[in-house]
């Protein structure tokens, strides 16, 4: 749905800026590529020098623990929709 309306606004660019919008795209494309490749690989690292209980107690259950907090009042209604109640 997006692709038809990027190409319609691509042809109306005059060719020095479809020019523009091509180095921009490889741009994002190399980003991308190297942001994932950099994570996956720093992923890659972290598990094969840690022992699988270090792995569980860092990424698994209760990672998080102490991390998250809710607020005292979270099932309170909002104010905001005091007018549908």
């Amino acid at each position: 749905m997006v692709k038809p309306v990027i190409l319609e606004k691509l042809e109306a660019l005059p060719e020095s800026m479809q020019a523009e919008v091509l180095h921009y795209i490889e741009f994002l494309l190399e980003k991308h590529l190297k942001s994932a490749g950099d994570t996956l690989h720093e992923l890659r690292q972290d598990l094969a020098n840690s022992t699988e209980e270090e792995a569980e107690k860092r990424y698994g259950y209760g990672s998080l623990a102490d991390q998250i907090t809710m607020s005292d009042d979270f099932d309170e209604p909002l104010d905001d929709l005091v007018e549908y109640m």
